[in-house]
């Protein structure tokens, strides 16, 4: 087995830490490393619908061992979390037995808590296919299930056994996705600082500096950015896996975001589009309430805008409906809202608000 490209450690349960591998190797030798991962185990392979008409063949995993999940939000429910369950058991999994999740955040979030909710919880492999799940939701444990009055209101934090990124699957990832995953991307830049990892990457500097290699999806520069963004997000759950305090800085974006996805029923924006309009957002609170200068303001939106996030026109959100969205978000109290708000280069604080002003229009002066 090749040396993880990295490890997360949980500072505080020691026998969570686990690998991460990033590489380009050719798909068919994934296969050779699961095998290998799940060695004299059975196994349940979750696989997202778009992900299997493409790979599945070369993976060549055995079809009674296989579930396929049809891609979308809404298919993160309870229905399909029982038909995981039945297909576990059908296998007749066992707790020495493991789970493999291929996909987007979707299909790892549905998979990851099948896992720790099966016999009590067995074992479970991340192998992320979308950009968003490579720099987030694939790393970090958390997993959940969607219910009819929110995002991941069912759900628990339960650390995969390894993470296998492979960036071949990022060539076949449609557009409207792979900008999805670039706003998580442009939200770790706005946290860095925060994170305090032992090093510093300067990420926003770098997104300055290779537009072009994001266009042409070059190899090197995913590797870089997938490897920072999991950098920084291994350094907040190590320190915090459970989200009592530092890993809220990790939701950057996503009160307001969340709450435009539940608003527009998941069709109007992917989940990292909805996140770079809730960053749009708090940057808009953060300049007027005196948290961050005109300065940094600029240079943020400015980056967005460099990178093509355009800000639509907001006549189809309901704003009292949204608002209460914000209002029964996991992280808020069911009466004050809580926000990440911007401060300082790289840098975010936290701001618990009884009530927040419904702006997401910018002006950067000439």
């Amino acid at each position: 087995m090749t040396e993880p490209t990295i490890t997360v450690n949980i500072s505080e349960q020691p026998k969570k830490s686990y690998p991460i591998y990033i590489d380009n190797d050719d798909i068919k030798t994934l296969r050779l490393k699961l095998d290998e991962e799940t060695k004299n185990k059975k196994r349940l392979v979750i696989f997202s619908q778009k992900v299997y008409k493409i790979y599945g063949k070369s993976l060549g995993f055995d079809k009674s061992e296989i579930f396929v999940l049809k891609d979308g939000e809404r298919e993160k429910n309870i229905k399909n979390y029982e038909k995981i369950i039945k297909k576990a058991i059908e296998l007749k999994l066992s707790r020495k037995d493991i789970i493999i999740a291929i996909g987007g955040g979707v299909v790892g979030d549905m998979a990851g808590f099948a896992a720790s909710t099966y016999m009590r919880g067995i074992e479970f492999i991340q192998v992320p296919t979308t950009l968003l799940a490579c720099v987030d939701s694939s790393v970090g444990g958390k997993t959940a299930i969607d219910m009819p009055k929110g995002k991941n209101f069912v759900g628990a934090f339960y650390q995969p056994k390894a993470v296998y990124i492979n960036l071949n699957f990022l060539k076949t990832l449609d557009e409207e996705q792979y900008k999805s995953g670039f706003g998580e991307v442009i939200k770790y830049g706005f946290i860095e600082k925060s994170c305090y990892h032992n090093e510093y990457f300067d990420l926003l500097g770098f997104l300055k500096n290779h537009r072009e290699d994001y266009f042409k999806r070059d190899n090197d520069f995913l590797a870089k950015i997938i490897k920072i963004c999991l950098e920084l997000k291994s350094a907040v759950v190590s320190q915090d896996e459970k989200e009592k305090g530092l890993r809220k800085i990790l939701n950057l974006g996503h009160t307001f975001g969340h709450a435009l996805e539940e608003e527009t029923k998941y069709q109007r924006f992917t989940h990292g589009y909805a996140v770079v309009l809730g960053i749009m957002f708090v940057f808009n609170y953060g300049l007027k309430h005196n948290f961050c200068d005109r300065k940094y303001y600029e240079e943020a939106f400015t980056l967005i805008d460099f990178y093509g996030y355009n800000l639509p026109k907001m006549w189809f959100v309901n704003k009292k409906r949204t608002l209460n969205y914000m209002k029964t978000d996991k992280k808020s109290d069911g009466e004050n809202i809580t926000l990440i708000i911007p401060t300082n280069y790289g840098e975010v604080t936290e701001k618990t608000v009884q009530d927040v002003e419904f702006d997401i229009q910018y002006k950067i002066k000439k």
